[in-house]
């Protein structure tokens, strides 16, 4: 696309014309200072410079002239954008965007971005441009964006070269936001590529091991950390990190025998641990732990100050000194601890409630209050309920205390407000120091109500043994001894002991106290204040995120969640703060790793920065680089007006998205300088193979994110009789592009780029070898879709993914616009009553089930009409059949149907937690029939008990339980009982098929009967087996096939069902609510969709009603009664069935999870069995085959080219799919084998790319080819459209 400004050539002119008049103002002695070109080799040298450098430059022997250099671009770029006012070609601000990156100027690198996004529709193209904008947003923690960017580079570019980095940064990322199961996906995709990587393969396995951990999956994770110490050439300070988990794991878990010998293995693993690396602050942290818990409290004290020592500031640390204390009955010490640890993190909430319970002990239940208040409003509290009735019995109690005995009461400590303005004594601390307090916000903090956000100001304290009024306070103790009550006695003591202690062994107890707010030369990385993963980019004062017209930032979909705004404030250095409560990030993507133990966030630092941070509210400050002189240049000033716009502008499809702002700690490269760090050790080369980025010409811009209809798309696209073309927004990867005929790079793609003058920096999208153009459509026989392929590998093997035509990755739906009024929100379920045989098989039924304004239809009566045998399927006839077969238990909570609430009872939430097990038919019947029995027993009991009150207490005490939200008992419901074996199951399976073929297992027209394969629970029957409050949380089916669900009986369940075109607006409460809507466990919340006008259909299935699930409906059920229930899937043989299950087919691979329904098999399998008169359906489907041959083709030819033979393989009957072990991504005719697993015939399997990534030159690696190409043609060559009965007969 060309926004229609200046041209690159036209500016390759402009810099000539500048050079001329410099010469002549020069000459003339009058000039003003001018902005300065770049010599023919300068430009040669940025030749190529671009986003996939990050990380990499400073490997390069030219690396600082390379900085100066790029710092000179950027001023030139700068200036001529202001000379054009703005109106350049779109790649110029993509240049600058990789050169300010490089410069690690994020601020304006995302500003150049965000424009070259608004100028460029099809900038999904561009992965270097991708990879780029991902690493600015992963920089100021937008991970939501940064994931959906990197995802983007992998799903248009497989192969591309920073892969492994995406990878790793992916894993950290997931990590962070606990879906631990995407993030080991990740980082084992990263572990497998040979690729050059910013992170060893160590560190990288420690990463993985601490994943377990974090999981509890203790003894994997023990499995792990003791596998890699066994690793030859361990650094020291990975086998430090290992060690000291080790030790921390034995101490905190039962991994090994008794306590005792538990912590002795805990303790030798943390001395080991500490001989690696003796300046391991948190080692030394655990290893007083250790000491503490087997009442070693010298040694614990020892640890504790060694641990300060080397992590100065650590509220974990004091704290646990603070228990110490108050275990050793020094309550003074103990409170001055604990305010140390709560100053440093006022989030601490193990400290403030160490703290109130200190107060609680003394007898001072109003400071108590405060304390446990402040620990409930903090993150980290896990017992707010159990806190909050503390709270509530204590403010009774203080209520009732007279007013006099509060004022006559000598109190044993300060208050808190008094505590927290006291200087730290000599005991606490030896050296000079300061202390991160806040005390010019002195009482306000404790009875505001309000959790305050602020770095603390420095506080001076006292280097002397003693402060003043410690002393003064002995003194008056002393001079008022007679007059003393026990309290100031026991008080006085205390002070008496610790006076002659310091006097006589003032060095035996030297515990340094350093909470100092420090500034940016001395900050330890542990200390830095970093966003909150999901909040995103926020909204401020500055200008620097939107385009030129006020665009919005690419991926800005998501609502408030993103936009939430920090309050900003000031401390007496003038850095900008963020709020302490926010979690700190850093140390995952820095290497650190937090574990949650005793309810305390640990850091476990791996490697540290190199560099210190300075803070930097983005678009507040200009970064100055070498060669960045833009404040010398007159007109530099009004770049701002066409680069760095940030009126924000809501977006009607977008949910009133404003461009958003950030006010963020600076990290200084957190990731790119430890990265570089560890470069030298573990990367090749500064440079990279370049990228070919060789997409068809389709050039498709939309602010929604959509899936495309392929049926439409296609139809369009490649009909020669179509004429409407203007009905298309998106395109799925199976759809024809709308420009007419699909191009691989070849001229009409180069038409739609910007045109590049050699005489300017350029980025080099296209170093391969160019690929011909193809002109092929599905009209177009086998033989001219081969010779267009023809040749393709000549030049060595090429990328596979470039021999497909590329598309816009795929985006959900956005909610229907317009919104639906309230009282449609509630929408009557469609209900067939069916009064005879005859209505079962009558043709309209099945053509309304599978209509798709119908997301659901009850087929109510359907067993008794058809006189089907429900018995079948009882709990008693299963166990008669087979009372060993297994059963998956999911062990849950009992809760309302609409409801959905945590373990505490306290709030309502999305994810739904479950535990699995397994058990057998039998184990469960009795389970089944025990869970009856107890509840008729307490029916029979709560009907006794109400004889004995009145109506109107009965009704009373009926509604104050319903108000009460928990405890919540547990019960167990058996899943996915699997009734496949024919053997077994046969009087079952064969009453199954007096069903209408429509919902049959097996019928000529579901497209799962042509898989070919068992798809458990998909083309074969499962069953369930429920007690009331049994839920199926919510989902789509595997590939949006439709459901069929029969309830055995004898009870009812509660179905909650919403239409596909609202999965979108799901998908994003499931991540504002940090959970995967593909792989997670939720339960929606009604109100949350209410409000988002969600429509929601909400019914009863009652025993021997059948229930359809049309395709792409979201659903979830939970049971009522005692039943079970039966299901399957079905695949309709219409367009709109293959358009939806195409469409997750793709989403899942841009979100890494593998498709149960392999479509690109069974569309092949479809053209083989399928007689298809439906156009739509046919050109989908005659797509799909055109782009898999000239894959096949052109990639079998690439192969050869390059010297790699390909054996046959062939394929047995009804033999599974193939997918790739590494990514699971589907693999076709040409399978990726690795040369052990072929010689041992277990065939480990890899796709195209996974094998590259792991062998560059497949030189570990056996091609099998599964298919002859002239069978793969005669197939295509035969599918063709057939004429519908209605047409032939007319």
């Amino acid at each position: 696309m060309k926004s229609g400004g200046l041209s690159l050539p036209t500016a390759t002119a402009t810099f000539h014309d500048d050079e001329n008049k410099m010469a002549a103002e020069k000459a003339s002695g009058d000039g003003e200072e001018l902005t300065p070109s770049l010599t023919i080799k300068e430009k040669e040298s940025l030749d190529g410079l671009d986003s996939r450098l990050f990380g990499f430059l400073s490997l390069r022997d030219d690396g600082d002239r390379t900085k100066t250099l790029l710092g000179k671009a950027v001023h030139c770029y700068e200036s001529l954008i202001v000379k054009a006012e703005g109106k350049v070609e779109s790649d110029f601000f993509c240049q600058l965007g990789h050169f300010n990156l490089l410069l690690e100027d994020y601020s304006k690198a995302l500003s150049a971005y965000q424009r070259y996004y608004s100028l460029q529709s099809d900038y999904w193209k561009n992965a270097a441009f991708l990879y780029g904008l991902g690493l600015v947003y992963f920089y100021y923690n937008a991970f939501h964006w940064a994931i959906k960017a990197f995802q983007e580079v992998l799903y248009v570019d497989p192969s591309f070269c920073r892969a492994k980095e995406i990878h790793l940064r992916l894993g950290l990322m997931f990590k962070v936001n606990t879906d631990y199961e995407s993030s080991l996906k990740h980082f084992r995709l990263a572990l497998i590529d040979c690729n050059p990587c910013t992170l060893s393969s160590v560190e990288i396995q420690f990463h993985i091991a601490h994943l377990y951990e974090t999981q509890r999956k203790y003894h994997s994770a023990k499995e792990a950390y003791e596998q890699l110490l066994q690793t030859e050439n361990l650094p020291v300070q990975v086998k430090a990190i290992v060690l000291q988990q080790l030790g921390w794991m034995h101490h905190n878990m039962d991994l090994v025998g008794d306590r005792t010998t538990k912590e002795r293995y805990a303790i030798q693993y943390l001395q080991k641990s500490l001989e690696e690396d003796p300046s391991s602050g948190q080692s030394w942290y655990y290893l007083g732990r250790c000491y503490s818990s087997i009442g070693k409290v010298q040694d614990a004290f020892i640890s504790y100050r060694q641990s300060i020592d080397k992590s100065e500031a650590s509220a974990d640390t004091w704290c646990s000194i603070g228990v110490l204390y108050q275990q050793q009955n020094q309550p003074m010490d103990a409170l001055q601890a604990y305010i140390c640890a709560v100053q440093l993190d006022h989030g601490h909430a193990v400290a403030w409630m160490d703290l109130g319970t200190l107060y609680e002990s003394c007898s001072q239940p109003g400071d108590a209050i405060k304390c446990y208040l402040n620990a409930t409003r903090s993150k980290s509290c896990s017992n707010t309920s159990t806190l909050a009735a503390r709270i509530k019995f204590l403010q009774a109690q203080f209520c009732n205390l007279p007013q006099s005995s509060l004022q006559n009461k000598t109190k044993l400590l300060p208050s808190i407000e008094e505590a927290w303005s006291l200087p730290i004594p000599a005991e606490l601390t030896s050296r000079q120091g300061a202390m991160n307090t806040a005390q010019q916000n002195g009482s306000d903090y404790w009875n505001s109500g309000q959790t305050v956000s602020y770095n603390p100001v420095e506080q001076q304290i006292h280097t002397q043994c003693w402060t003043p009024q410690k002393l003064q306070q002995l003194e008056h103790l002393r001079a008022n001894k007679d007059n003393l009550n026990p309290t100031q006695r026991l008080m006085l003591d205390q002070l008496e002991s610790q006076f002659a202690l310091m006097q006589q062994q003032q060095n035996i107890l030297n515990l340094p106290h350093n909470c100092k707010n420090q500034t940016s030369s001395t900050r330890e990385p542990s200390r830095k204040q970093l966003s909150n993963s999901a909040q995103g980019l926020h909204k401020g004062q500055s200008s620097y995120l939107t385009g030129f017209n006020n665009e919005q930032p690419l991926f800005s979909t998501e609502s408030n969640k993103y936009l939430q705004t920090s309050k900003i404030v000031k401390n007496q250095n003038g850095h900008h703060s963020l709020p302490a409560t926010q979690e700190d990030v850093l140390n995952h993507l820095s290497l650190h790793s937090h574990i949650a133990t005793s309810g305390e966030q640990k850091d476990i630092a791996l490697v540290k920065e190199s560099k210190p941070s300075r803070k930097r509210s983005l678009g507040s400050e200009t970064s100055m680089h070498p060669g960045n002189t833009s404040n010398s240049c007159p007109g530099i000033k009004r770049l701002s007006n066409y680069v760095h716009q940030m009126t924000g502008v809501a977006s009607p499809n977008c949910g009133g998205f404003v461009s958003p702002n950030l006010a963020i700690e600076d990290k200084n490269h957190q990731l790119s300088s430890l990265f570089a760090k560890n470069a030298n050790d573990n990367m090749d080369t500064g440079t990279c193979d370049k990228v070919s980025n060789c997409y068809p010409a389709v050039h498709i811009k939309t602010d929604n994110y959509v899936f495309s209809s392929p049926s439409s798309s296609v139809s369009i696209a490649t009909s020669p009789m179509s004429t409407d073309q203007t009905n298309i927004h998106t395109v799925t990867n199976f759809s024809s592009p709308p420009n007419g005929l699909p191009i691989i790079n070849g001229e009409e793609l180069e038409n739609s780029q910007t045109s590049i003058n050699v005489d300017l920096p350029r980025v080099n999208h296209k170093s391969h070898p160019q690929i011909p153009s193809m002109s092929v459509s599905i009209y177009s026989n086998s033989a001219e879709v081969l010779k267009a392929c023809r040749n393709v590998g000549k030049n060595g093997l090429s990328n596979s993914h470039i021999l497909l035509d590329k598309c816009p990755p795929p985006r959900p739906p956005t909610s229907p616009y317009p919104p639906l009024p309230k009282e449609k929100l509630n929408p009557p379920t469609p209900s067939i009553y069916l009064e005879n045989k005859r209505d079962a098989f009558f043709p309209p039924l099945h053509q309304f089930c599978t209509n798709p304004k119908n997301p659901v239809t009850v087929i109510r009566g359907l067993a008794g009409v058809l006189k089907l045998d429900l018995g079948l399927f009882s709990t008693k006839t299963l166990v008669e059949v087979n009372n060993e077969h297994m059963v998956e238990v999911r062990t849950q909570l009992l809760q309302p149907a609409e409801e959905n609430w945590d373990p505490t009872g306290t709030k309502k939430i999305w994810r739904y937690e479950s535990n699995s097990s397994h058990t057998t038919i039998a184990k469960y019947a009795q389970y089944q029939a025990s869970s009856f029995q107890e509840s008729l027993r307490e029916e029979n009991e709560r009907k006794t008990q109400l004889k004995d009150y009145s109506d109107n207490e009965s009704i009373s005490s009926e509604n104050s339980g319903m108000k009460r939200k928990g405890p919540f008992k547990t019960i167990k419901s058996g899943i996915n009982i699997d009734l496949s074996d024919n053997k077994k199951w046969k009087l079952q399976l064969h009453e199954l098929t007096k069903l209408p073929a429509f919902v049959r297992v097996v019928s000529a027209g579901n497209l799962l009967s042509h898989v070919g394969y068992t798809i458990l629970g998909m083309n074969t029957v499962q069953l369930y087996m429920q007690v009331p409050g049994s839920r199926i949380p919510g989902h789509q089916e595997n590939n949006n096939f439709c459901c069929v669900n029969i309830n055995i009986g004898p009870g009812d369940c509660e179905w909650f069902v919403v239409p596909e075109d609202y999965w979108g607006v799901l998908n994003d409460f499931c991540e504002k609510n940090n959970l995967n809507f593909l792989m997670s466990s939720w339960w929606p919340n009604l109100e949350d969709l209410y409000q988002a006008n969600v429509p929601v259909y909400r019914f009863i299935q009652r025993p021997g009603d059948l229930v359809w699930i049309n395709a792409g409906t979201v659903h979830w059920v939970q049971a009522i009664g005692w039943c079970n229930n039966i299901a399957w899937n079905v695949g309709p043989l219409t367009a709109c069935q293959y358009k939806l299950a195409v469409e997750r087919y793709e989403w899942n691979k841009l979100q890494n999870v593998k498709s149960v329904v392999p479509m690109v098999h069974l569309s092949w399998n479809m053209a083989r069995n399928i007689k298809v008169s439906d156009p739509k359906l046919f050109e989908m489907v005659k797509y799909c085959l055109l782009k898999v041959l000239k894959q096949c083709q052109a990639l079998r030819e690439a192969l050869l080219a390059s010297g790699k033979e390909v054996l046959w393989h062939g394929r047995s009957k009804k033999e599974p799919a193939s997918y790739c072990n590494i990514c699971e991504v589907e693999v076709f005719n040409l399978l990726f084998v690795t040369n052990e697993s072929n010689s041992k015939k277990t065939y480990e399997i890899h796709c195209h790319d996974c094998a590259q990534k792991s062998s560059r030159n497949l030189e570990n690696f056996v091609v099998l080819e599964q298919y002859k190409m002239e069978d793969l043609i005669q197939i295509y060559d035969q599918f063709t459209l057939v004429p519908s009965l209605s047409s032939s007969s007319s």
